[in-house]
């Protein structure tokens, strides 16, 4: 924690000299923002990390879906600070930090951008500007995040970002926000799309149903960063706001829509009279209730990532994902398919239980079984959560190099091969599930396929072999447009 933390002061007390002294030189309630006039300047970021990077990606464009967190902070604005807001997002932005003019910049951090962030944050802060930090980073480890930023955000900031901007207003920002033992997703204000530049993203028709999931995934941060409680929207509130975006094809970023089954089914029968098509993510339980299924389908799903994870029953146990049945996956990609539903499907290696011969036995698999988009990961030990401690105390860490903490790259020691093997390993799936005949044989299974299918596997092609330059995380079936020209 930085000196103001420790306090337990104001941010006024973690700034310099020269900055303290003006914040108390300037009268009356409107604190900080008084300096630069009436109007309030707020810079909102997503910084990247160097995989990330505007330029960085495979397509100039659609691969990207405009992100939701952005928007949806500007709109919570409050309106009585008059507030000229602007959004930027590395992903398709390049930053200059130094050009920033801002009466607050705010930023919301994952743990592989975090270390870009810190780099943004310090001339910015250095001119006097404060810096506040959200997101999944700072709500795992505020204290890595503290002496970067002079606020930190931690868990969901409904409540506690509007009250942050109120106190920075009136000169008394504090250098933590928690949020209220009363959050709620019920009548949330509408999110900014109009400070987003839609030409730059496959689409900004971005909804949430619901937030948060029921699992306990020994290396997924959601435990961890906000429990196991799900929140949901009221879905007269969810439908009206499609209908006011006058969206038609449309990605929900819920981690899992069928986490509350009664939820799930009003949530798709309100879809079906809008007429839309739509993408979103779910577990491997939806298997078990194909009632779910045809509803679904009849709402106009036309994709769902399914985090599959692993082949292996004691890989998944190991995982605390013992509630996925790899026996039942044949039958759920071929329920799915039969109602022209497609699947991306997520394996992740290098839990204890993974051996070297996991990488050829998933990249067969998939072919075999005729998932439209298969996506490999290593497994990732985000600080805060109980992977990440277990393995500390083992002394198998081997970097907190953040920028390592992607989803490609190994940042432990695995307990049944070697870092390099693991490395290798991974890369060698994407390969070999890419090939040319690969593809053939994925798509010849699946009664979901199409052009977009086949795009997006062209697309996951170049991926498979250019893992060291690009990120392959930011992808939706069924979004990918008539842009398919690959960035240098």
């Amino acid at each position: 924690m930085d000196a103001a933390a420790e306090r337990g002061g104001n941010v006024a007390c973690g700034l310099p000299r020269n900055v303290r002294r003006g914040l108390h030189e300037r009268p009356g309630r409107r604190g900080i923002f008084r300096k630069r006039g009436p109007t309030v300047k707020i810079v909102l970021v997503s910084p990247k990390g160097p995989l990330y990077r505007h330029r960085g990606g495979v397509f100039k464009k659609s691969l990207r879906y405009a992100p939701l967190t952005l928007p949806t902070l500007a709109g919570l604005v409050p309106p009585e600070l008059g507030a000229e807001i602007r959004i930027i997002d590395e992903g398709i932005h390049d930053i200059d930090p130094e050009a920033i003019q801002a009466d607050l910049v705010g930023m919301t951090v994952i743990t592989g951008s975090a270390r870009r962030a810190y780099d943004l944050a310090e001339p910015i802060r250095r001119r006097g500007i404060p810096v506040v930090m959200g997101g999944p980073h700072p709500t795992l480890v505020p204290e890595d995040v503290a002496p970067h930023a002079d606020a930190v955000v931690v868990g969901y900031a409904e409540q506690s970002w509007p009250r942050l901007l109120r106190e920075l207003a009136a000169g008394r920002m504090q250098p933590r926000y928690d949020p209220g033992p009363d959050h709620t997703l019920r009548g949330l204000p509408m999110p900014r799309w109009d400070l987003v530049d839609a030409s730059r993203y496959t689409t900004t028709n971005v909804f949430e149903a619901t937030r948060g999931c029921v699992h306990d995934c020994d290396f997924c941060v959601v435990p961890a960063a906000w429990g196991r409680v799900p929140y949901k929207r009221p879905v007269e509130e969810v439908a009206e706001e499609i209908r006011r975006r006058g969206a038609r094809k449309l990605i929900f970023i819920d981690l899992n829509l069928i986490s509350e089954r009664d939820h799930a089914r009003r949530l798709f029968e309100a879809l079906v009279p809008l007429g839309v098509r739509w993408f979103g993510l779910s577990t491997a339980l939806l298997g078990r209730d194909p009632e779910l299924m045809d509803v679904m389908q009849r709402s106009g799903c036309s994709g769902l990532l399914i985090g599959f994870e692993s082949i292996s029953r004691d890989s998944l146990r190991c995982a605390r994902k013992g509630f996925n049945s790899p026996q039942d996956y044949r039958q759920l990609v071929a329920d799915l398919h039969r109602r022209g539903i497609a699947i991306m499907g997520c394996f992740v290696f290098g839990v204890d239980e993974d051996g070297p011969e996991v990488f050829e036995a998933t990249a067969r698999y998939v072919v075999e079984v005729g998932i439209d988009l298969p996506r490999f990961a290593i497994t990732t030990p985000f600080p805060g959560t109980r992977l990440h401690r277990r393995l500390a105390a083992e002394g198998r860490i081997l970097t907190r190099d953040w920028n390592l903490y992607d989803g490609q790259h190994v940042v432990f020691r695995p307990a049944r091969m070697s870092p390099r093997q693991l490395q290798e390993g991974h890369e060698s799936a994407w390969r070999h599930a890419y090939r040319w005949g690969s593809i053939a044989r994925r798509l010849a299974r699946s009664e979901a396929r199409g052009l977009v299918t086949l795009a997006a596997n062209l697309g996951y092609r170049y991926y498979a072999h250019h893992l060291h330059t690009h990120y392959t995380c930011d992808w939706f079936i069924g979004q990918v447009t008539q842009d398919r020209r690959v960035s240098a």
